[in-house]
């Protein structure tokens, strides 16, 4: 089937493959950035994983403190991330629809700077940001992607800052969901990087990638969880990696 070449306006060729329908096509960005259908993807925790990101978000009022959502997030996330922020915050996704709406959503909010970036190979400078917030991504990315993404992430994150994960837990073997086949079946089907997501252990993943950086992501204090542990928001404290006090 072709008709995801339609849609490879300079996106990844798995993201135009695999999510043309909901993230690239007009009538599926409609249809998806309606908050009960958003929710319903999330078995009703959308809101509950929102309310636990902003919890965790350490803002600071100062000018200089940068964050920066990397990616774009159907329903209310980064409106409500940007009313929080005084200074604005900076928003990169490779696919200009969802920067579209992401600035008609944000309109009046506050100050939103978006640039579109493949999360592979972002352009900006090394140590910009005080604060990453990752809402849903990794799990829609194939394994080298991830990596690219990770790598990238510790590069332009300041010693002392954090990195914000709201995404999938590992493998649930336990949860009713996993453990019934169908509901197992038809989550692969729709979420095909999924399965080699779940299987990876993503602290030890981000520690590695920020090594080649001469930095650790340090997972800090413990997750907060939803839907029975399903999904997991956690929190990476960046730090230089010769553990010298670092500048927060």
């Amino acid at each position: 089937m072709t008709l995801y070449r339609r849609f490879l306006d300079g996106v990844p060729d798995y993201l135009a493959r695999h999510y043309w329908w909901a993230y690239l096509w007009r009538w599926g960005i409609w249809f998806f950035d309606h908050q009960p259908v958003i929710n319903l993807i999330l078995f009703g925790q959308y809101r509950t994983l929102m309310r636990q990101t902003l919890a965790r978000l350490q803002a600071r009022p100062e000018p200089g403190w940068r964050c920066l959502q990397l990616t774009c997030v159907y329903g209310e996330l980064t409106p409500r991330l940007l009313a929080s922020l005084p200074q604005g915050m900076h928003l990169a996704d490779v696919a200009a629809p969802q920067l579209e709406l992401a600035r008609r959503k944000c309109a009046g909010r506050g100050r939103l700077l978006p640039a579109r970036m493949n999360a592979e190979c972002l352009a900006y400078a090394s140590d910009s940001f005080d604060a990453v917030i990752v809402f849903f991504l990794f799990h829609e990315m194939p394994a080298q992607a991830r990596r690219h993404t990770y790598r990238e992430i510790a590069r332009i994150l300041k010693p002392g800052g954090s990195l914000l994960v709201t995404e999938y837990a590992e493998r649930p073997v336990s949860h009713p969901l996993y453990r019934f086949p169908p509901s197992r079946w038809l989550l692969a089907k729709l979420e095909p990087f999924l399965p080699g997501f779940q299987d990876e252990c993503l602290p030890t993943l981000l520690d590695e990638a920020a090594a080649t950086h001469g930095k650790r992501l340090s997972l800090k204090g413990t997750a907060a969880t939803a839907f029975g542990g399903f999904y997991q928001v956690r929190t990476f404290r960046c730090e230089l990696r010769d553990d010298k006090p670092s500048g927060s």
